[in-house]
């Protein structure tokens, strides 16, 4: 899958939700206004109940978690409004925030940095095969996620 240059540019921090929006008005021709279209660009996510729940054991266990995301502004706000288990993190790492999107090593430095870690002290997971290589280019523990039950296997593999 393929972002578009302007997504990946929104994403990367080198255009602000302002330019953003302007621009897609302009290649679409959309005539709402930038809180009708965030509603509509940013309602992409769906909650995964196992995932909720492997994150909640994860915690429970005393390990600390991470959001780790290529994302955007418009699509942060929308999880932090309509997905309260988002709340329950130990930090979070955005690419519109560091400048760089996975897997660009420096949001995986940033992310060593904010959690304290680094090497095989990390087990991430990712649903790209490009991103994962990179974690573990830096010595992860990283995981493909594909499906709950794959990821929840191969973590419990790690922690045993």
């Amino acid at each position: 899958m393929s972002a578009s240059p302007l997504l990946i540019q929104y994403e990367s921090g080198a255009v602000n939700r302002g330019e953003f929006f302007e621009q897609i008005c302009g290649a679409v021709g959309f005539q709402g206004g930038l809180a009708e279209f965030g509603g509509y660009f940013a309602d992409i996510f769906t909650e995964i109940p196992p995932m909720i729940a492997l994150h909640a054991d994860m915690r429970w266990r005393g390990f600390k978690t991470y959001i780790f995301s290529n994302t955007n502004d418009l699509a942060i706000e929308h999880v932090e409004r309509n997905f309260p288990f988002f709340k329950n993190f130990d930090g979070y790492i955005y690419s519109c925030e560091v400048g760089v999107m996975k897997p660009d090593a420096k949001i995986y430095a940033a992310m060593e940095k904010l959690c304290g870690c680094s090497g095989k002290d990390i087990i991430y997971l990712d649903d790209r095969l490009e991103n994962v290589q990179a974690g573990l280019a830096r010595g992860w523990r990283a995981i493909l996620h594909e499906t709950s039950e794959k990821s929840r296997a191969a973590l419990e593999k790690i922690l045993v």
